[in-house]
């Protein structure tokens, strides 16, 4: 059909079609149900009569309002109908030989006339009437006796003409009720009836049927004929009479027999609350087994749900197999509608895309919309067809006012896009909508809480709704369509739909999410510690404090020091920083907390130097508490400290040591370290004791350990370290601590470093720790060190990446290991050259004292400079040093 609305556009008219795309596993769901619908329909045992067999005869499309449900089912019935008809992509159906029937029925058009149930029954007999071209005795003197009934005065002929049933065939079913009911006064010899004394006749059959007379029962031998013939003719009785319409389809002779595919599109405007007109068409689908019907509607059909007992006649899994959800999932679990209920959904961007190309042409056939217009419409419709149908809408009106239409006019979204989804929910379902249209995912208990709430059963409802996804392995298993959720926020604010909400109801409700998810955490927390609700919550509450400007961070303050206390690093939220350094967005304490955390995160993909950039941008804010400014003053140190900044690591480590806060014992350990780092050992020492878990002493005192050549002793607080972390369920520390633990019994053991390298790098794989990663490749080449195993190549390519990664501090004890390597192999001038490279490396004093260790490493005499605080005599060290080299020498030996 043309698009007359385009046509009638402009003066300058173009070309259009009906474009229609990503259907095709539809299509194939459609064909193959169908396929073995013929299939059981024909076997020995079907019975059209059997009014207890399970149902398989039909098959549904659901989604959201404007995905594309009535195209669809407009192309199925052309296809069924016509081969030719079929789009190109889809194949062709496997069954051949039999006669397809569509009959495509809008139940919205029905509901709009005011007798939809009786608009459906006439509307399948019309089209049998066309089809068939011959009366069906007993279903057409049952609707002749409820029409006289029901329509007193109003000729049938006169309704279908007013109406326009069928078109031009709708003068059919007049004409063969009538003959009907002239075969049934021939058949049981009624003289002196008249053609319109329909009751008359309908009472002589049922006698006849009960006298068991072999002419009636040749007329129409329906086992329950008599009782439908009986009934007092209302709506009631007309809801069973398609037993008597199946009946009379078995029975047709083989050069009339048709199989109705029988099409109901806009399925959810049938009920209402009671399920009344929904109770009848499920009773028309279950009286019809020899009929197939292709449903769409923006619900899955429940009928599978045994809690519908009582408001429909059939219901449960045994009645309907096909429609009974999957993976034992309950039968409320939306997307999970069973085998037989398809979710439609979104257009791929690639579809969008020819979608929109072919939707518009100029005469030649070349796409209207270019390429940048349809790329914006494309991302802002998340494969919604209706948004594509508004922007093509909006693309023609623009043109009429003789303006090239350009990316930004398509910028938005649309309110009827919103109309169409808000149509058919209570209040109670669009206040939970918009709130959770807050949330990136959420469940029950927090679409609750973020609705404000007392009861779940909104809640409920509305994940029941295609608009809602699932994925019942999530955290959060529902999520709310994309265009949808965008759209929501724009129409409140501008277009002032009914009940919409103020930028003052926005915010409210962006307080109670944020408190949900907040309630959320900390209760799971308390029970079960662990990341990854943490971390969940951490990205959904981030962005709604930071895009709501919410100023009580609340319960992310908590939650921020959880985040950081393991060094695992999970990626939080997208960059919110530009690409000029120092030039970050920070307007509010959410905004700082965002770029805070996300800068210490990143700090592992990124330069030191940019980390303590941007953690300079958010500390000069002055936007954090005092707790939050210690969190970015200590990163900050640690990026100095990696930086080779010595003296700026010093003075933010002790600024936040004299806070004495919560990461006071870790500045106590930034202090020690900083101290090792300038070789003195004793004054780290000392501060060992006053350390605990939370300062990682066992890690510090094998970082004091192992540069005197005391490996046992190192290797034993690593391990105590590991178990350490094991015990508070800290994975990321773990990690750290064994793969330490690899490179300081590589020096030793290479054997027993190679299964400790192992269990690092298993620990390791799902964490984000670049230093850590780059610390076991340094173990890897202590491992190797003295044999052909490109050693130095190795030690190259890592060079480059701590550069490039922004951890100078590394350089020294790359070198260290060179030494140790060129040593053992005895190769004194490649020796000569590291220690060269290495006093330039550690000039500025950090990391000096690995120039003795390479030295005593080669037997080389000791440095005059630097002089190293060691805590036993540098006689011992060189020693101990100088033993792992031969050691190493002889182990190659043999």
């Amino acid at each position: 059909m043309a698009d007359l609305r385009t046509l009638f556009s402009s003066n300058d008219p173009v070309g259009n079609s009906e474009a229609f795309t990503n259907r095709q596993h539809q299509w194939a769901s459609v064909a193959t149900a169908v396929e073995e619908h013929l299939r059981h329909i024909a076997a020995p045992g079907f019975d059209v009569e059997d009014l207890e067999a399970p149902r398989n005869n039909v098959i549904t499309f659901f989604g959201v309002g404007g995905v594309g449900k009535s195209t669809l089912l407009r192309k199925l019935e052309t296809s069924l109908a016509a081969a030719d008809q079929r789009p190109q992509q889809w194949g062709a159906p496997a069954w051949t030989g039999e006669t397809i029937l569509p009959i495509r029925i809008d139940l919205a058009r029905s509901r709009a006339t005011g007798s939809d149930f009786e608009r459906v029954v006439l509307t399948i007999r019309l089209a049998l009437a066309a089809a068939v071209g011959r009366p069906l005795p007993s279903f057409d003197l049952a609707l002749r006796r409820y029409w006289d009934a029901q329509h007193p005065g109003e000729p049938l002929e006169e309704y279908v003409r007013r109406t326009g049933l069928v078109g031009k065939f709708g003068q059919l079913l007049p004409q063969q009720m009538q003959a009907a009911v002239s075969e049934a006064i021939g058949a049981l010899q009624l003289p002196g009836l008249v053609g319109s004394a329909a009751g008359q006749v309908t009472t002589a059959l049922t006698k006849a049927l009960r006298e068991r007379r072999e002419r009636a029962r040749a007329l129409a031998g329906c086992a329950r004929t008599a009782a439908l013939l009986e009934a007092d003719p209302d709506l009631e009785a007309l809801s069973f009479y398609p037993h008597l319409l199946a009946w009379e389809i078995s029975r047709l002779p083989a050069k009339k027999q048709v199989v109705p595919v029988i099409l109901l599109d806009t399925f959810e405007d049938t009920g209402d609350r009671h399920r009344d007109t929904e109770r009848l068409l499920q009773r028309l689908v279950w009286l019809m087994p020899n009929c197939f019907f292709v449903i769409s509607g923006r619900n899955r059909l429940p009928w599978a749900n045994e809690a519908l007992q009582g408001q429909l006649d059939y219901t449960g899994p045994h009645a309907w197999p096909g429609l009974t959800p999957r993976n034992g999932l309950p039968a409320g679990a939306a997307g999970q509608g069973g085998a037989r209920q398809h979710l439609i959904g979104d257009f791929s961007p690639q579809d969008c895309d020819t979608y929109l190309a072919q939707r518009l042409t100029h005469d030649d056939g070349r796409p209207l919309i270019g390429p940048e217009v349809r790329a914006v419409i494309t991302q802002r419709s998340h494969g919604l067809p209706l948004h594509l149908d508004l922007a093509v809408a909006r693309f023609l009106e623009i043109r009429r006012t003789g303006r090239t239409p350009e990316p930004a006019d398509f910028d938005h979204t649309f309110p009827a896009l919103i109309a169409r989804t808000l149509s058919d929910l209570t209040g109670d379902e669009r206040h939970v909508l918009r709130s959770v249209s807050l949330l990136d995912a959420f469940d029950l208990d927090l679409a609750t809480r973020a609705a404000g709430l007392a009861h779940q059963a909104a809640a409920r409802r509305l994940t029941e709704r295609p608009m809602v996804t699932e994925d019942p392995y999530a955290i959060w298993p529902y999520h709310l369509h994309g265009a949808i959720r965008t759209a929501l926020r724009a129409a409140d604010d501008n277009d002032h739909t009914e009940d919409g909400w103020t930028p003052a109801d926005w915010h409210r409700a962006a307080d109670r999410a944020l408190f949900a998810l907040g309630r959320q955490w900390q209760d799971t927390h308390a029970r079960i510690p662990g990341r990854t609700l943490l971390v969940a919550c951490l990205r959904q509450g981030l962005r709604l404090a930071r895009d709501h400007r919410l100023d009580d961070l609340a319960w992310l303050t908590d939650a921020a020091f959880a985040y950081i206390g393991d060094s695992v690093w999970e990626p939080l939220a997208p960059p919110t920083t530009t690409s000029a350094p120092g030039d970050i967005p920070v307007d509010t304490p959410a905004d700082a907390l965002a770029e805070a955390l996300s800068a210490i995160a990143r700090r592992q993909h990124e330069h030191r130097a940019r980390t303590a950039e941007r953690l300079s941008a958010v500390l000069d804010s002055g936007l954090l508490s005092g707790e939050l400014t210690d969190l970015a003053a200590y990163y900050r140190a640690k990026a100095h400290k990696d930086l080779g900044r010595t003296d700026d690591a010093l003075t933010g480590m002790r600024q936040v040591a004299d806070a004495g806060g919560r990461l006071a014992p870790r500045a106590r350990r930034g202090l020690a370290s900083l101290a090792r780092i300038r070789g003195d050992f004793p004054t780290a020492l000392a501060a060992v004791p006053s350390l605990g878990w939370e300062g990682r002493h066992h890690r510090v005192l094998a970082h004091i350990y192992w540069p005197h050549g005391d490996i046992d002793r190192a290797s034993a607080a690593f391990e105590a370290a590991r178990a350490e972390a094991e015990e508070h369920d800290a994975p990321g520390e773990r990690a750290i601590a064994q793969t330490l633990l690899a490179l300081v019994t590589a020096f030793a053991d290479p054997a027993r470093a190679d299964d400790e390298l192992a269990f690092a790098h298993q620990l390791l794989a799902p964490l984000d720790q670049r230093a850590t990663v780059l610390y076991a490749q340094v173990a890897a080449l202590i491992r190797d060190a003295g044999t052909d195993r490109d050693v130095t190549d190795r030690a190259t390519v890592l060079r480059t990446e701590t550069t490039v990664a922004g951890l100078p501090w590394l350089i020294p004890l790359l070198e260290t290991v060179l030494a140790f390597h060129h040593a053992v192999r005895g190769a004194r001038d490649d020796l000569a050259a590291t220690l060269d490279r290495l006093r330039e490396a550690t000039h500025g004093g950090d990391f000096a004292y690995y120039v003795n260790i390479a030295a005593a490493m080669g037997g080389l005499p000791r440095p005059a400079a630097p002089v190293v605080q060691w805590l036993d005599s540098e006689t011992a060290v060189r020693a101990r040093w100088r033993a792992l080299v031969t050691a190493r020498q002889r182990r190659l030996q043999t």
